[in-house]
């Protein structure tokens, strides 16, 4: 006799559908085993033939953390080619990277976590890189484009699962984990939730990352927004995935819950369903859950829930059907198409932002002088991978026009630093590999560990010259003459052994603090001082050296000496992605650093015609007065160096445009924190100043000319058309944005709104038309006083040209829509949120599932402007939901106070015990109401009734 085969069971058969196959797989699994799944590391289930599975591979701009890989231009770098078709075969490239690299190495996961959605509000933001766009149109159809390209075309089987990162209004670093983001109704629903929206809407997203911040008081991490507005965007089941560290943060720096246990239920039941914590280690995840459960905080059903939509990601992966996932044998790594692409997309990222007296393209037999702190460099940001490939500004040059033409200085400053003794540091020589960090791969490089086979710095009596660079507020970096830059490692040794500034915390940068007659010299990665002991140079907490600084050549000088000769200097300046502005830490300034303004003086000095290429991962505020011509791109991968050169040669027209506004001044910028982009005139949605070049621009070697714009309304879209014409004599991209504005709003509404865009090569002379379907939706505004979408009935202009300030064409449409109504305040009151105007007033929360209340910022005053009141026939008694201490002043119209209400919290009282105030109050008709609050009180709701 033979032994039968055993039946398949249900959730390997895939003639089923993914729903049932799931259901049946939870109905096998024990409780103690769909435990385990929430860990971002879920572990293998061996008796059901279950591998492990991890959320998580990082793929911002290619492959990051796992050694070498295709290197892309940053985040804010492909948002600049405003190409959707291009970012999305970018993600195509990435994905198929990412699948080729886990055949040989495990560790490679396939749900990633890219793209990154916020919106580039503010420039000094630290993590700008990682942005598409300040404006939510142009971020949703770049990050749109970007997962569709992560996604694949197969209508089943996945290649990567992207998830969006960090859901919701987070850009400040500065105590990320703990400040709150006050955000208004409008700005929620117009700004912040629509870039999701629209992502998730286009149906190539598997779930969002929570940010680490507090949104109106209550953290991301517990967010009803991700069940009230999220879930509802879409039927799939989307996998919400924990940022690193948060689910503890819950408690150990925000203090929002007392206990683990209680944080881990109300974020599960809040919707997060895979918890990044605590490395590898699911123990404590587990442990916490297993607490929740016996302690009644959740149930089974909860578990379920979260495990059905991490499996539901799990068999979209083709995971469960290997024998049938046509992704499985993906070899596309570091092809000559992946090559070819990443320089394209480098070089379609070039913004031109000025070029008097056409400057640029440059001859042919140029004489360059190429000099700057970045014109050699090929940097690599946090989410980057290892480069194969390695393109600097100066290699790219040196192969486009020939060496023989060009002089190089970079502009550091070279110094010996001498001790108390009257000896020198001095780097010993060593015999060791060329170690490049990263190069093996980290499932986290925080803890990679500085490199220790290097012997330690010694003194001799004359010394090393080191390459010393000022990065601005006077953090240093020293680099030895092999390249090596001065590093720390966990022993506290000293050694020239970086590659590059980089790691979690930077372990290459130092600051000079005088002392006496000389300096002494602190590292900042530990805060120790560098001290000389009998075993080497270390970083120590006592006996630290003084320094006398002997500079034997300053950058000037350098860059004065090989410019003066020149046909054309070449500046490139910028920031090294580890340095002043990251992950962790925001900018203080739009400023470029004094050396760098040193640098830039000494070359226009020397030649007027100096051309400034700025690489960096955000805006810059310059003084371009004097430049001929001027030049922005991000940090741009692996052929950043031979893009820029081709652009400068004119080999390729430049037609990147700004994603987002650079400002002429610190004092054009809001506080960081102020995340009220229509209250405070934020971006160029509302920003009412002159910028220093504005959203969308961007110059060509070509010129166009826009003609013939019509329009036709439909029943739900507004039909716009224009054509384009290349009048100049090369070749060009150009990139046509549609604009409107509400021409006599009610309400506050921006100066203009990108509404479409078109990428479009055209040769000389040849024309072509544009068309657009905008929907009429897109028309409408978040109405407080109804809570909902209202389009305002009138005249819209629509605006087209080649950025949001150089309008080439506009018309006026006559739109209807739903006529303003005053709010019934005798029906409904007045939710506290629901404000028009606000002076010193933030959003918090009202309950810590639910709800919003206002409070003084700072607990001191604040004041809000509700419009519009109906009062009927008349009230003769208002009344208010409080807690804390204080007191709230109503008025009518800006009038006399007319009623007071004062709240006195017990002792024991939490800031979610409300009581209901009353005090007479007379008003009748339609007015505006004022409130002024006093003192740390809350306010959930105000009522009018008698």
């Amino acid at each position: 006799m033979t032994a039968q085969t055993p039946p398949t069971p249900p959730f390997r058969d895939r003639r089923l559908p993914f729903a049932k196959r799931i259901d049946d797989l939870l109905t096998r699994l024990t409780l103690d085993e769909k435990i385990g799944f929430l860990h971002q590391f879920a572990p293998a289930v061996e008796r059901l033939g279950i591998e492990g599975f991890r959320t998580g591979q990082e793929a911002l701009h290619g492959v990051a953390w796992m050694g070498p890989a295709t290197v892309f231009p940053q985040a804010v770098g492909l948002g600049a080619t405003w190409n959707t078709e291009l970012v999305r075969r970018v993600g195509e490239a990435v994905s198929k990277e990412t699948r080729a690299m886990r055949a040989r190495d495990e560790r490679v996961g396939l749900n990633v976590w890219a793209p990154t959605v916020n919106l580039l509000r503010h420039p000094l933001w630290g993590r700008n890189e990682e942005g598409y766009s300040e404006d939510p149109k142009l971020t949703s159809a770049i990050a749109t484009a970007y997962t569709r390209g992560l996604r694949g075309d197969h209508p089943t089987y996945w290649r990567t699962a992207p998830v969006l990162k960090h859901w919701l209004a987070h850009n400040n670093e500065t105590g990320r984990d703990v400040t709150s983001s006050s955000v208004r109704p409008r700005v929620l629903h117009e700004y912040d939730l629509r870039a999701f929206r629209e992502t998730v809407e286009a149906g190539g997203t598997a779930g969002v990352m929570p940010a680490y911040n507090l949104v109106n008081g209550r953290p991301n991490h517990v967010s009803p927004y991700l069940r009230e507005h999220l879930r509802t965007w879409t039927d799939e089941d989307l996998l919400v995935c924990s940022d690193a560290g948060a689910p503890s943060n819950l408690v150990d720096s925000e203090h929002y819950f007392d206990t683990h246990e209680e944080a881990t239920a109300a974020a599960l039941l809040a919707g997060v369903d895979s918890f990044t914590d605590h490395g590898t280690d699911g123990s404590k995840i587990t442990a916490r859950v297993r607490g929740a459960l016996e302690r009644g905080l959740l149930t089974e059903a909860d578990i379920d829930t979260a495990v059905r939509r991490q499996l539901s990601v799990r068999f979209r992966l083709g995971e469960f059907d290997p024998e049938y996932d046509p992704h499985t044998l993906t070899k596309d790594f570091d092809t000559p198409a992946h090559r070819a692409l990443a320089q394209e997309a480098a070089e379609q990222s070039v913004v031109l932002l000025k070029n008097s007296g056409g400057l640029l393209p440059l001859a042919p037999d140029t004489r360059l002088a190429v000099v700057g702190l970045l014109a050699d460099e090929c940097k690599l940001d946090w989410y980057s991978g290892t480069l194969i490939h390695r393109s600097t500004p100066l290699e790219g040059v040196y192969e486009r026009f020939g060496a023989e033409r060009v002089e190089f200085a970079e502009g550091v400053d070279r110094v010996l630093l001498k001790t108390s003794t009257g000896a020198f540091l001095h780097v010993p020589e060593a015999d060791a590999d060329d170690e490049v960090r990263g190069a093996e791969g980290a499932l986290d490089p925080a803890l990679l560990a500085g490199r220790t086979d290097l012997p330690p710095l010694t003194t001799d009596p004359t010394g090393t010259e080191f390459a010393l660079v000022d990065w601005g507020e006077g953090v240093l970096t020293l680099r030895a003459p092999d390249g090596r830059y001065l590093s720390v490692a966990e022993d506290g040794c000293v050694r020239a052994s970086a590659d590059q500034p980089g790691g979690w915390v930077v372990q290459e940068t130092f600051r000079l603090e005088a002392h006496e007659n000389g300096h002494l010299l602190r590292h900042m990665g530990t805060g120790r001082h560098v001290s000389v002991a009998a075993d080497g140079v270390r970083v120590a907490e006592a006996n630290p050296e003084t320094f006398q600084l002997i500079v034997v050549e300053n950058g000037e000088d350098a860059v004065t000496r090989v410019t003066a000769q020149a046909d054309v200097v070449l500046v490139v300046a910028g920031n090294d992605p580890h340095i002043h502005g990251r992950e962790t830490e925001d900018r203080s300034t739009l400023h470029l650093p004094a050396h760098q303004e040193r640098l830039l003086r000494a070359a226009h000095a020397a030649n007027p015609n100096t051309v400034l290429a700025l690489v960096s991962a955000y805006p810059y505020a310059v003084d371009h007065a004097a430049l001929p011509a001027l030049l922005w791109m991000s940090h741009g991968g692996q052929a950043a160096g031979t893009a820029l050169a081709r652009v400068l040669a004119g080999d390729v027209s430049p037609a990147g445009r700004l994603p987002q506004t650079w400002y002429a001044a610190d004092t054009d910028l809001p506080d960081l924190l102020d995340y009220d982009v229509i209250g405070s005139r934020q971006t160029y949605l509302y920003f009412e100043g002159t910028p220093l070049f504005p959203f969308g621009h961007g110059l060509s070697y070509a010129a166009f000319s826009y003609a013939d714009l019509s329009t036709r309304t439909t029943d739900d879209s507004l039909h716009v058309s224009f054509t384009v014409t290349n009048t100049g004599d090369v070749p060009a991209d150009e990139v046509a944005q549609l604009y409107t504005r509400a021409v006599d709003p009610a309400v506050p509404r921006p100066r203009r709104e990108l509404m479409a865009h078109s990428r479009v090569r055209l040769a000389p002379g040849e024309r072509t038309e544009l068309s657009f379907e905008v929907p009429l939706s897109a028309f409408a505004f978040w109405d407080v006083a109804r809570g909902g979408w209202r389009r305002e009935p009138g005249p819209y202009e629509v605006l087209a040209g080649a950025s949001s300030e150089d309008v080439r064409l506009r018309t006026t449409v006559i739109l209807d829509g739903e006529a303003s109504a005053p709010r019934p305040v005798r029906r409904r009151g007045l939710a506290a949120a629901d404000f028009d105007e606000q002076s010193g007033i933030a959003i918090v929360d009202r309950t810590k599932t639910t709800g919003d209340s206002v409070t003084p910022a700072q607990g001191r005053s604040g004041q809000l402007v509700y419009r519009d009141c109906d009062f009927g026939d008349g009230v003769t008694e208002v009344t208010a939901a409080l807690s804390g201490d204080g007191a709230v002043e109503v008025s009518l119209d800006g009038g006399a106070v007319l009623a007071i209400l004062t709240a006195e919290a017990a002792d024991d009282a939490s800031p979610y015990d409300y009581a209901t105030l009353r005090a007479g109050i007379i008003a009748e008709g339609v007015r505006d109401v004022h409130l002024r609050l006093r003192g740390p009180v809350r306010l959930a709701h105000v009522g009018f009734s008698g």
